[in-house]
């Protein structure tokens, strides 16, 4: 388990947030100032102040990061996962109680993952239980109507389909067409939907996917360019720096050479 603040990134690290990419762990995102957009599951909203978006383990996201958002992220071990909706989930909190409640609950789980006094990962732990309590009862009490009626259509059910498989299978070196055809749908109208929900192609969200794992790889591994390649489902080292290169201007061993610098 770990909390950690959410700030404007640096040009050089935008890229962490604003690439789709996902997570073995749920996640739990709290805004406390400012305003921008999330996509979740193939679906773009907005997001403010007081609201509150859970993430499902293995669910690809991505978020901007203006001058004047704060929050907090929140990862969720796997062992309590089960407490946890199935689901993503976006709550925008308009009660102040409510409000007010949530900070009581992360400013309390912040006091005890960094304290060193006895006992204080098994209180983080029950901790964490409670507000996973607070966040069901939000759910019962005030359901996010707007943003499930949004998910529930059939153009947001066809995409976050889409993105589960890229998510599962980016790295096999299928093509927009090959995953359309096991969705049942063709190419040209998997596209539609994906601009429909999130202003992205469909081919874009699979060249996001991959383009993050490949900055990971080459940020925080020695392996080598042609092995990253290989790995990531290219035909061969040159296409992938050339596909690198085609999004970042940078080559891959130029972007490695600058994360580490």
């Amino acid at each position: 388990m770990a909390l950690s603040a959410v700030h404007q990134p640096t040009p050089a690290t935008r890229w962490k947030t604003e690439c789709l990419h996902s997570h073995p762990t749920p996640r739990l995102l709290i805004f406390t100032k400012g305003q921008g957009r999330i996509t979740v599951a193939g679906l773009t909203s907005g997001y403010g102040p007081n609201n509150v978006i859970f993430i499902p383990a293995h669910t690809l996201f991505s978020y901007e990061i203006g001058p004047t958002v704060f929050g907090y992220m929140l990862t969720i071990p796997s062992a309590m996962s089960g407490d946890w909706p199935e689901e993503p989930v976006h709550m925008r909190l308009r009660d102040v109680v409510a409000q007010k409640e949530l900070i009581s609950h992360v400013d309390a789980l912040e006091r005890e993952l960094k304290s060193d006094k006895e006992g204080h990962n098994r209180a983080a732990l029950y901790l964490l239980g409670i507000l996973s309590v607070f966040i069901e009862r939000q759910l019962t009490d005030n359901p996010p109507k707007d943003t499930m009626a949004r998910a529930a259509t059939t153009s947001a059910r066809l995409v976050a389909a889409y993105t589960d498989l890229v998510e599962r299978d980016f790295a096999t070196g299928k093509g927009v067409s090959d995953y359309a055809a096991a969705l049942g749908v063709t190419a040209t109208h998997l596209t539609r939907c994906c601009n429909q929900t999130c202003s992205r192609s469909a081919i874009a969200i699979l060249q996001d996917r991959i383009l993050f794992e490949a900055r990971t790889l080459l940020q925080s591994t020695k392996i080598p360019v042609k092995d990253i390649a290989a790995r990531l489902g290219f035909s061969s080292a040159a296409y992938f720096t050339r596909s690198f290169q085609g999004e970042t201007k940078l080559t891959p061993s130029a972007f490695r050479k600058a994360s580490q610098a």
